[in-house]
């Protein structure tokens, strides 16, 4: 008789990890960041729980991007006022917050369910090198 194996959450074991995005194409580093949040990675994955780990972002002001993605790729947001529609393009938001363009694009390659909430808590994000996890992270290696 065979039987499935659940996940319990005295099973989840949460790892720290490093990432440098320094050059590196921000679609490509996305989707690890994503399947690392998610625990794609792991034997115990399970859709319906958040069994990922942590990951610390650095550098992400110097990502890179291809083709013409600098002018030609716009974020929107909306004020909640009559035409209050604001637009930024990529260049314009990584040199206002560079964070931010890493987290939306970690956001929009996470399933849109109740967990992505909890998941991108799990994500930090800095744009230089220094970061304060180095202790966590020390220990994982």
């Amino acid at each position: 008789m065979k039987r499935t194996y659940a996940t319990k959450k005295s099973d989840i074991k949460t790892e720290w990890h490093l990432i440098d995005v320094e050059d590196k194409i921000l679609g490509r580093v996305s989707t690890e960041i994503a399947g690392l949040l998610m625990g794609k990675n792991k034997v115990t994955f399970t859709s319906t729980m958040n069994v990922g780990d942590k990951i610390v972002v650095i550098n992400s002001d110097k990502i890179a991007v291809t083709g013409k993605k600098l002018e030609d790729k716009l974020y929107h947001r909306h004020t909640g006022f009559p035409g209050g529609i604001k637009t930024l393009s990529l260049k314009q938001l990584l040199e206002k917050d560079s964070t931010r363009v890493v987290r939306k694009a970690v956001s929009g390659m996470l399933p849109k369910n109740k967990l992505r909430k909890h998941r991108l808590a799990n994500l930090y994000i800095y744009p230089g090198k220094e970061h304060p996890h180095g202790g966590q992270i020390a220990n994982d290696k």
